[in-house]
């Protein structure tokens, strides 16, 4: 496995490292009774969590991801920290301070590092038929709420790795949907250093496009499918720690109404879904994260009434992993 470790510059100057999956710096598992078991432990110390004492509310104001974490209380929090919490303790960076790196071997973050591999994973899986079938096909990854959108880039990472000639010479899109500008702008220098001579994608030639989007108002989707020309392309849809876990029942439907109607009939969508459980329960007793917890029966329901079916389902103790075909 890979240990190199390629770097790009945030808008604020800081020197992050671009996370590859595939790279054993990043690289993470758990077995299913492992998983089980940091969840039960993790449950039982929410249980415990009393209000947090001033002196330790203090150091968290100190902390880069400290404060993140309490800005997002009652809201969610913004790509460029959720990313941050992905990096793992090991490669936050010369500035982490010690609470920074506890909350970066805390369990949370721990699955979301999961979480992100398997969104990779799964849109990998979900493309590499189509993308052998018709070699020149062009590529469009849109990410809804993506933040730096490395979810995209993983999958691109991991289609590379596996089917070494499979992305030369293709047109490839990576377009993020997302409020915030700072994600988008980081995401793009990432993909510069992935990109660069003898970095994961060396050799390729991968855009990414900044839309900003609010998931209220989905005519703004229909009119970036079609500047894309979805259509026409083979496309990876993908909302990980966005759309199905803060969207409400409508807001769902709704965009995945228009991403039915206007993505290719071998169209995919991946996304996370936040998990209906005790996990989820003791998180936002502790975070005050405002998810919105689902059975994945009733996302089953939601992705049927916007055009889709379920196809593949990944259990993780905080949300279900998903990905969904047209029906």
């Amino acid at each position: 496995m890979k240990t190199d470790v390629v770097y790009a510059m945030t808008d604020e100057g800081e020197k992050l490292a671009v996370i590859d999956v595939t790279n054993a710096a990043f690289a993470v598992g758990a077995t299913d009774e492992e998983l089980a078991a940091m969840a039960e432990q993790y449950i039982l110390e929410a249980g415990r969590q009393q209000e947090i004492p001033a002196a330790l509310r203090e150091a968290l104001r100190s902390s880069k991801l400290g404060r993140g974490l309490m800005a997002a209380s009652g809201t969610f929090l913004d790509g460029m920290m959720t990313y941050q919490l992905k990096l793992g303790p090991e490669n936050l960076g010369d500035g982490a301070s010690p609470i920074d790196q506890r909350i970066a071997a805390s369990f949370p973050a721990f699955t979301a590092r999961l979480r992100l591999q398997d969104m990779a994973r799964l849109l990998e899986d979900g493309l590499a038929g189509a993308a052998m079938a018709e070699p020149r096909r062009r590529i469009s990854l849109l990410n809804v709420g993506g933040g730096p959108g490395s979810d995209s880039w993983n999958s691109l990472i991991l289609l590379r790795d596996k089917y070494a000639h499979l992305l030369a010479d293709r047109k490839i899109v990576i377009a993020v949907m997302d409020l915030d500008q700072r994600g988008p702008a980081f995401g793009a220098r990432a993909l510069d250093a992935l990109c660069a001579a003898e970095a994961p994608l060396s050799g390729l030639k991968i855009e990414l496009l900044h839309f900003g989007y609010e998931w209220s108002c989905a005519g703004r989707l229909r009119e970036v499918l079609h500047e894309l020309r979805a259509g026409d392309s083979l496309c990876g849809i993908s909302s990980e720690g966005a759309l199905f876990e803060y969207g409400s029942d409508e807001e769902i439907v709704s965009n995945l109404k228009a991403l039915h109607a206007g993505t290719a009939a071998d169209s995919i969508v991946v996304g996370s879904v936040t998990r209906d459980g005790k996990p989820v329960r003791a998180s936002l007793i502790a975070n005050r994260v405002s998810t919105r917890p689902r059975t994945i029966e009733a996302f089953r329901t939601l992705a049927k009434q916007g055009g889709w079916v379920v196809q593949e389902v990944i259990e993780r103790p905080f949300s279900y992993n998903v990905r969904l075909v047209k029906s």
